[in-house]
């Protein structure tokens, strides 16, 4: 019973940290950073299932220890690599060595490992997409810095500017809806990806004029 218990609870923590600032349970719908800004999206709720099965499916090598077990099944994500999984690891083994000698939580630990893990695959794509930023800014005008763009975005990221939150999600979205096949759903997010980063573009030249 006390493991049935534990397993609900690290089932629970999935669930709540995969969807926490992207998902909307059971509605196909994307959120921004804040829920005021979200987006439906077909199939999203059935690949944000998938991902999260890939958590469920190989927790018995967290229980045991066997963190690169565990992280290696995600290198099937887009853009995840054995250098991604190795920073990934080496993270967690840090944070890991900082706890020695505490007693603490099992399901504390997961949450540090499931936080570390979804955030670097996030990180890779909405990368991915403030490069696209840049070079379409800087196609429009070669008078505007990357330094100049990188801070009028930061503002923006700053303000919660509704475009740029929703852009970090359709990024990553658009990498997990590849990684498992859904490619209507990719072409889908493609689209509205390059919608966002047209209108951030003009947000920023507007605000350099």
């Amino acid at each position: 019973m006390i493991i049935d218990a534990k397993l609900k609870r690290i089932y629970d923590a999935t669930d709540n940290l995969i969807k926490q600032q992207f998902y909307k349970s059971g509605s196909d719908t994307i959120i921004g950073r804040t829920p005021e800004v979200s987006i439906k999206i077909k199939n999203s709720g059935q690949i944000v299932k998938k991902y999260e099965n890939l958590f469920n499916q190989n927790i018995h090598f967290f229980l045991e220890g066997d963190y690169m077990k565990f992280f290696i099944p995600f290198k099937k994500i887009k853009g995840v690599d054995e250098n991604h999984i190795s920073e990934i690891y080496q993270d967690i083994q840090i944070k890991l060595a900082a706890m020695h000698g505490t007693d603490f939580d099992t399901v504390i630990m997961y949450t540090i490992v499931v936080s570390s893990l979804t955030s670097s695959i996030r990180e890779i794509h909405f990368n991915e997409s403030v490069q696209e930023i840049i070079v379409r800014a800087r196609k429009k005008t070669k008078a505007i810095s990357v330094k100049q763009i990188e801070k009028e975005l930061e503002k923006l990221y700053m303000r919660n500017d509704k475009n740029v939150s929703i852009l970090y999600n359709i990024s990553y979205l658009a990498a997990l809806a590849e990684s498992f096949n859904f490619m209507k759903t990719t072409r889908t997010c493609k689209i509205l990806r390059s919608k966002h980063i047209n209108y951030i573009v003009n947000s920023i030249l507007f605000s350099l004029n």
